[in-house]
């Protein structure tokens, strides 16, 4: 077990998720089924899709590693880690809008002070990186 196994620990919870402007998106379950850097998400939203990711630590590689996948089909791979106490994780996704194109994903979550909230603000590039646009951008509270 290295010292980076229990980084996304602040995530672990059932929550409660909503916009900015408090609009329900749904609610996320969020488990450490081993206790050692290993978390398993249950996402159903608001709108019916469902969703599941698998986080974890890769000491190999020294990074976390999220492979998601929905009840519409997708799936995305992310890498990445802490930066300055919120957890980053970038990858790349095929551009529905233009087949043959990928876009750039960054997905950070950034822990509240006291333990009760994070947020995940989820942004796509078409320009390598030069500019983001906001894909999701969910305050989670804890239930």
């Amino acid at each position: 077990m290295t010292e980076h196994a229990h980084d996304f620990d602040f995530w672990i919870g059932e929550w409660d998720v909503a916009g900015p402007d408090g609009t329900a998106y749904g609610r996320n379950s969020i488990a450490s089924p081993f206790g050692n850097g290993i978390l398993t998400e249950h996402w159903r939203g608001a709108g019916g899709v469902e969703g599941h990711s698998l986080n974890a630590y890769d000491a190999a590689r020294g990074c976390w590693h999220q492979t998601w996948v929905d009840s519409g089909g997708s799936i995305l791979l992310l890498d990445g880690g802490l930066v300055d106490g919120a957890m980053v994780l970038t990858g790349s996704a095929p551009d529905g809008d233009h087949p043959g194109r990928a876009l750039l994903q960054r997905i950070t979550w950034t822990p509240g002070p006291d333990g009760t909230q994070v947020r995940q603000h989820w942004e796509t590039s078409a320009d390598d990186g030069g500019t983001w646009e906001t894909a999701f951008d969910g305050r989670y509270r804890r239930r």
